[in-house]
């Protein structure tokens, strides 16, 4: 009967003698939690985590009262749970998280209940989005679920995790500082003990020494030691080779060969062999932590910029509320030194505002009456009275950690073959070391144990394990920190082996903001020809609307937006459209001479009403960005709704000699599949409401901050700033990222190719097999960290702006 329990792995007590039923045999764990936790793995038919598992579960802990229930309270779910259409959808950070089997487990567990659309749970990040329905399931349930197979799950934003990062790097630093100062004795013993071989040494000495370098590595290998020795003898017990089994096997095989040799004064000590190894293994594994940490603090360090509270204006009195208590409609007062709590209009005062952890830019911007401003934004000059616009997780920055967290819920494609193919090299390493053994046992049995201890030693798979996602959180985190934010796993390999890059026009090539340049009517007053087209354009997130925002408007009913086309309402008493040519005469029949096909045109049933020229400035810096593309092999070509004579000038003005014009959402489409139909990989860079299929559909895609939701949510990439200047450096970091990636896997393969037969050969000592192992895998860690150097952004050149007509399908 095994003396450890059989859920966490903990030994045993004495008394009370606990057994569960699993896969019909009885199974003893070591308390009530522990039980529980196996039952209801067992009940949901979720027995197959115990086979597949390579760690120990957690210990839960013996149910109390039920902390979860305060979950279920729409005043504290408001801050924490987004919204993706009738889904509710929160961000976890699961504690207790050991290995691939326990986010299997946690997201089985989480597909069964009633409710649960989708529940995406990394397991190198420890982090969970779940998406569920409010009706069907609380969220308290959820976290109760995820508590009874004993993980501990922290909602972000309600939880400091910051407090659960610095857990774990004590724990590691406590491991690494005993296994620093047990190496640090036992090689100045070793240093002796080797001179001594040389010069001779009084065995009784000798002895001593061999002595005390058993009592200080004990230590060392039972506390620093103990990660790896728990994760092998999970592995093994699942019927799975898994990183841990040849460290683990290396050290308990030089620990006990020294110890026998020490007691029965015979043979040679690997002590200092032991130290080094966990010490450098450790190490390795600590620098890897850091930089994972560093990528999830993005999203932490804008989620601490909202204050806990803020001061609401109820008539003529102030009132101190937590922020969860504030709704859109509120007024609030922020006083200099402040953050906004939530997004707002100023409505009273004038202010400077700080927004450089938000967008990048570094100096503050001015904040005038009427002027919007965003939570977590300093307000660093005056008192200002803000109306609320969104709160909670409507706002931009929870958009922005909503993103992080989508991108940090996922694995890359390339991080899961590395996995893969570690755990096939383990097997091979195991196997190899064997017939190692038995050939030396063969030639040399004096030399058939260092032989094998080196083997196992010099190729643990560390620095194959660790190649692919240090270098990928390293940049992920470093362009976040330039304002770009990577929301895909996958998009920084797609990025790096992009070949074409696909515009849209307005608001993406342009600056997005339009103005009324001219006006023709045909049997209609000017100023109701106006009032009727703004009233339309109310309800339109396309930039081209902005050109109507200060035209005084009635109402209008029935409005239904179609993208790429334009929009149809009815205002007073008839019903109108706006838009292009094509979609407006549908409704008011064939076009008028006197009315130009270029333009933005209104009408009605059987009427032509007006035709509208908007004006829009390229952007400063896209003829540079456009000319930085080209250079790194990326081929530019527009697709744009807009009318073919604007589209034709930002062309020429950009120097683009592919463009299309009068595109609907579903033609841009097609035009972006006969591109990767001819082997094209497409970057598609769009900011509308319009673009949101073709960026969902690319090779890769990116989105600008300044445009709308649906574009940020389809893309892979997000430029905070709205602006293209990112977007060169960020193809360069990618393929550098994909280049260290390759060095990193190329090293790791090169060094066991090397290593594994000057170590079967039984030229390379256990001490220095520790040594190059080590080394290897700090060597690939530190190769993926230059990736943090942040990128250099395209910087544009001075020039007049460049005006071009629109007649985009509004």
């Amino acid at each position: 009967m095994t003396s450890a329990c059989f859920h966490c792995g903990e030994p045993l007590p004495e008394t009370p003698r606990l057994v569960v039923a699993v896969d019909g045999r009885e199974q003893r764990v070591c308390c009530l939690g522990c039980r529980a936790a196996a039952e209801l793995i067992r009940d949901v038919g979720l027995g197959d985590y115990y086979r597949f598992r390579t760690a120990a579960a957690p210990r839960p802990e013996v149910a109390r009262d039920d902390v979860w229930a305060t979950y279920d309270r729409p005043e504290v779910q408001a801050p924490l749970v987004g919204r993706d259409g009738a889904l509710a959808v929160v961000n976890l950070l699961i504690e207790g998280q050991r290995c691939a089997a326990c986010s299997w487990l946690i997201g089985e567990r989480l597909g069964r209940l009633t409710g649960v659309a989708r529940a995406n749970v990394n397991p190198a990040t420890a982090r969970a989005q779940i998406a569920f329905d409010p009706r069907a399931v609380g969220l308290a349930t959820l976290l109760r679920a995820i508590a009874a197979l004993g993980y501990r799950p922290h909602v972000l934003g309600a939880t400091d995790t910051l407090a659960v990062a610095t857990r774990e790097r004590r724990t590691a630093l406590k491991r690494l500082a005993v296994a620093g100062f047990g190496m640090m004795q036992v090689m100045m013993i070793a240093t002796a003990l080797y001179i001594g071989a040389v010069d001779g040494m009084d065995p009784v000495i000798r002895e001593y020494l061999r002595i005390v370098s058993l009592v200080v590595t004990t230590p060392v290998l039972i506390y620093a030691g103990q990660p790896f020795f728990a994760g092998a003898y999970a592995s093994l017990r699942a019927r799975h080779v898994g990183m841990d089994v040849p460290v683990a096997v290396g050290i308990a095989l030089a620990f006990a060969a020294s110890a026998w040799n020490t007691l029965t004064h015979a043979g040679d000590v690997y002590f200092d062999s032991v130290v080094m190894f966990i010490f450098l293994l450790l190490l390795g594994r600590y620098v890897e932590m850091l930089a994972r940490h560093r990528a999830g603090s993005t999203g932490e360090a804008l989620l601490r910029l909202v204050p806990a509270t803020a001061l609401r204006l109820v008539g003529d009195v102030r009132e101190r509320v937590p922020v969860a208590a504030l709704a859109a409609g509120d007024r609030v007062l922020v006083p200099a030194g402040e953050c906004f709590p939530a997004d707002g209009r100023i409505v009273g005062g004038a202010t400077e505002a700080d927004e450089a952890l938000l967008t990048g830019e570094s100096l503050p911007v001015a904040k005038g009456p009427g002027a919007m401003v965003i939570a977590g934004a300093l307000n660093s000059a005056a008192p200002v009275e803000v109306e609320l616009t969104a709160v909670g997780q409507s706002t931009v920055v929870a958009g922005i950690v909503r993103l992080l967290e989508r991108a940090q819920t996922e694995r890359p494609r390339i991080a899961r073959l590395a996995d893969r193919a570690a755990t096939w090299f383990v097997t091979r390493v195991l196997v190899g070391a064997a017939l190692v053994a038995a050939l030396w046992l063969l030639i040399d049995p004096s030399r058939a144990f260092e032989a094998t201890l080196a083997v196992l030693v010099v190729t643990c798979p560390c620095a194959l394990s660790l190649a692919t996602p240090t270098a990928i959180t390293a940049a992920t985190a470093t362009l976040a920190r330039a304002g770009l934010l990577v929301t895909r796993p996958d998009a920084l390999e797609s990025l790096a082996h992009a070949d074409t890059v696909l515009f849209d026009k307005t608001g993406t090539l342009s600056l997005g903001r339009p103005r009324l340049e001219g006006v023709a009517v045909r049997g209609i007053a000017r100023e109701s020809a106006l009032a009727i087209a703004a009233a339309l354009e109310r309800a339109s997130a396309h930039p081209l609307a902005q050109a109507f925002e200060a035209i005084a408007a009635p109402p209008a009913s029935e409005v239904a937006v179609h993208p790429g086309a334009g929009i149809e309402g009815r205002v007073g008493a008839s019903r109108y459209r706006i838009g292009s040519p094509a979609f407006v005469g549908a409704l008011a029949g064939p076009r008028p001479v006197e009315l130009a096909e270029t333009g933005v045109h209104l009408g009605c049933q059987g009427a032509w009403l007006a035709r509208f020229e908007i004006g829009d400035a390229l952007r400063p810096d896209a003829e540079h960005v456009v000319r930085e593309l080209e250079s790194l092999g990326l081929a530019p070509l527009i697709a744009s709704g807009d009318d073919p004579v604007a589209v034709r000038r930002a062309a020429s003005s950009l120097g683009i000699q592919r463009w299309h014009a009068r595109l609907l959402p579903a033609d841009k489409l097609a035009l972006l599949e006969r591109l990767r139909a001819g082997g094209a990989r497409v970057l598609a860079v769009g900011d509308g409401v319009n673009d949101a299929p073709t960026l969902r559909a690319a090779s890769v895609s990116l989105a600008l901050g300044s445009g709308s939701a649906l574009a940020q949510a389809s893309a892979d990439l997000v430029a905070l700033r709205g602006e293209l200047a990112t977007l060169p450096a960020a193809v360069r970091l990618a393929r550098r990222t994909t280049a260290i990636v390759r060095q990193n896997l190329l090293w790791s393969a090169a060094y066991n190719l090397v290593a594994l037969p000057l170590a079967a050969l039984g030229w390379v000592p256990p001490w220095l097999a520790a040594v190059g192992m080590s080394a290897s895998s700090l060597l690939v860690v530190l190769n993926a960290l230059r990736l943090a150097r942040p990128p250099r952004r395209a910087s544009a050149r001075p020039a007049a702006p460049i005006v071009v007509r629109e007649a985009a399908a509004t």
